[in-house]
């Protein structure tokens, strides 16, 4: 119980003490970044693509990026699981036959 209190713990805290020491601080995306370093070296540049969707806001496309990433992070989590429990339930029936 204690090691699971601390865990959690340690978790909220890693979630919160970010919004604290970065107070005031600008949140830029390496997207950004690069359109500033693209215009620098090629001011005449023309993207091949315009965006399909663009948020209104950038709290929204950061929301929708951490969305798109979790949803992805449970697909894979899911895999992994679903192929455990196969792993394990072969391994199970394979020591029931052996008993036999």
């Amino acid at each position: 119980m204690n090691k699971t209190l601390s865990l959690l713990l340690l978790v909220v805290a890693l979630c919160i003490v970010p919004f604290f020491i970065t107070r005031g601080a600008e949140f830029s995306g390496s997207d950004d970044q690069a359109e500033g370093v693209i215009s620098q070296l090629a001011p005449d540049y023309q993207p091949w693509f315009e965006p399909l969707f663009e948020p209104a806001s950038s709290e929204i496309e950061s929301l929708l990026f951490t969305l798109q990433g979790a949803l992805g992070t449970a697909v894979i989590f899911y895999i992994f699981g679903f192929y455990n429990g196969k792993r394990a339930r072969e391994h199970e029936q394979a020591q029931e036959r052996k008993s036999r």
